[in-house]
């Protein structure tokens, strides 16, 4: 149960919960919060989930499948969320999902700003040396994105998926040989398609060496 014990009426509210593991505990915490709040006549409501959960699910893969996300976005627009704020969204267009208003934050400038001080250009040749991989085709405008802001070329890590949470990697997309490749994804769930990236990138690629950095 919820029991707020300060005052809210009128007030600027922020709910802070992130709906990783466990899920569903947390969702409907998050849900019974913000119930909690417009019952208590808080003047707006802000739902801060920096993951948000069933981001994957965002459309029917095939037959019969449910659009979770959708269904979550709606349960917290009728608790009573007036605004949601996340970050890194598994796909862009869950923004939509949303009838009120959503802030949609990137983990990319904490990553340029990390690697650009670990390989300064005053020391380091971006271009030549350097390339930032997406661990997927689904990933390349995210990756994309960040290496023109670390003014490094990309690659791609084209892989087949046989089953859930089983990744297989087929083919490396760009010249990665004798350079430094930056993985760059946003959630990572069992590792394994980075891990099998890193591993074809050295072994079959002949990259020098593989950073991985993901948001979640």
């Amino acid at each position: 149960s919820i029991s707020v014990y300060e005052p809210v009426r009128g007030k600027d509210i922020f709910i802070v919960q992130s709906t990783c593991n466990h899920v569903n505990d947390n969702l409907m915490e998050l849900l019974i919060m913000i119930a909690a709040m417009r019952r208590a006549s808080a003047g707006r409501i802000t739902a801060v989930i920096p993951y948000f959960g069933y981001a994957r699910q965002d459309r029917k893969a095939k037959s019969r499948d449910p659009i979770s996300a959708k269904l979550v976005a709606n349960l917290i627009t009728t608790a009573g969320a007036d605004r949601v704020l996340t970050m890194d969204l598994h796909a862009n267009q869950i923004q939509g999902f949303f009838d009120i208003p959503l802030d949609h934050l990137l983990g990319a400038p904490s990553f340029v700003e990390y690697y650009m001080n670990k390989f300064p250009e005053e020391t380091c040749n971006h271009e030549d040396d350097f390339v930032v991989v997406s661990p997927d085709v689904g990933s390349v405008g995210r990756a994309r994105n960040f290496a023109s802001k670390v003014h490094m070329n990309l690659a791609i890590v084209d892989k087949r998926r046989p089953k859930a949470n089983v990744s297989e990697v087929m083919n490396i997309i760009g010249d990665v040989k004798g350079k430094t490749c930056i993985l760059y994804d946003d959630m990572v769930d069992t590792a394994g398609s980075l891990c099998n990236a890193a591993r074809a990138l050295v072994e079959k690629g002949g990259a020098k060496e593989v950073y991985a950095c993901a948001t979640h």
